[in-house]
């Protein structure tokens, strides 16, 4: 019996594997320590359920576990509230963080980018912001939440096995601008 189960045309598929179960492991530790040791909880446990599911490759609330802490993160940062953390402890985890940043004309997806405002001549976003979760000072996963206000998320994942090439959100609206004036050049016309 064959059990290896490489597909030819998808080569990263063990590493998905691999990274899916580390993460199945991982919520199901982090539901057993919250279901059985309640009296050991610490301040920042939410922060790090946070930072956990927003680092998972399959989407921030693939597992069921997730979906409080997310949700309270979305109600937290609607709100107005800071950005939860995650103290590691004595062990530590150095270079791993996540930063949330709100989004703009000039902080976005370039696909997410748009002409808005009262004359249609306001650069905007259609995402209300985007957290970045380092790990080990690289990024891993990139949230962009409330896409087009409809509570929807993206997520672009950046860790190993990952094909995405990174890009720079700052960057997107110059090349945005870019490709109208070619698209307004080819066409002979404005906006």
């Amino acid at each position: 019996m064959n059990t290896d189960r490489t597909v030819p045309w998808c080569p990263g598929l063990h590493a998905a594997e691999r990274i899916a179960r580390r993460w199945s492991m991982a919520l199901m530790l982090l539901a057993s320590t919250s279901i059985f040791a309640p009296g050991v909880a610490h301040a920042d446990d939410w922060g790090c359920q946070v930072l956990l599911c927003l680092s998972n490759p399959g989407g921030l609330e693939q597992y069921s576990e997730c979906v409080p802490p997310i949700e309270k993160l979305w109600s937290a940062l609607r709100h107005g509230e800071p950005f939860p953390t995650c103290d590691f402890g004595a062990g530590g985890s150095l270079g791993t963080f996540a930063t949330s940043t709100f989004a703009s004309g000039g902080y976005c997806r370039e696909d997410l980018l748009y002409w808005g405002g009262s004359e249609q001549s306001e650069l905007l976003c259609r995402a209300t912001g985007a957290i970045n979760v380092e790990i080990d000072n690289r990024l891993y996963t990139r949230v962009w939440w409330d896409v087009s206000g409809q509570d929807r998320t993206l997520t672009e994942f950046y860790g190993a096995g990952s094909t995405q090439v990174t890009y720079d959100p700052s960057q997107s609206a110059s090349r945005f601008l870019q490709q109208m004036e070619q698209q307004d050049g080819a066409s002979g016309g404005g906006r």
